[in-house]
């Protein structure tokens, strides 16, 4: 099996507020944030000890824990995210979003498991910071979110 990394996904009201806050408290240094409108999509940290947590504003699909969310999602990033999206189901894991190629750069997709937890599983993204953030602005114009 090929390589795969795992990352925590936190859903929190208002990530630019929970980002300054696991800078302040735990020395974090910002790498990335991406948005939709006002909206941020995704943002990813890293801890001096090379440790990542990516965080997201929550929306209609993803909930924060203060409305009835789990407000947690783990992130997968593999080579083959069809495989480890096929095996899960053939374990008992149910298909929330088919693996795709997705216009942010990334082929990606996300279950959840039997014991109810969410992943999204996929490639690492293969366009710039710039490119996606271009990316999402125009699908955000085209209505999805």
């Amino acid at each position: 099996m090929s390589q795969i990394r795992v990352r925590p996904k936190l859903v929190v009201d208002g990530a630019d507020r929970a980002i300054a806050f696991y800078q302040e408290v735990f020395g974090m240094s910002l790498v990335s944030r991406f948005t939709m409108g006002e909206v941020v999509v995704f943002a990813e940290l890293s801890l001096p000890s090379g440790d990542v947590l990516q965080l997201k504003d929550p929306d209609e699909v993803d909930r924060s824990p203060a409305d009835g969310g789990s407000g947690v999602i783990l992130d997968v990033v593999c080579d083959d995210p069809d495989g480890v999206v096929q095996a899960a189901v053939d374990r008992g894991a149910e298909i929330l979003f088919r693996v795709e190629d997705q216009p942010y750069g990334s082929r990606q997709g996300r279950v959840r498991d039997p014991f109810g937890h969410q992943w999204i599983v996929g490639t690492t993204l293969t366009k710039s910071d710039a490119e996606v953030q271009s990316a999402l602005d125009a699908w955000a114009n085209e209505g999805a979110q």
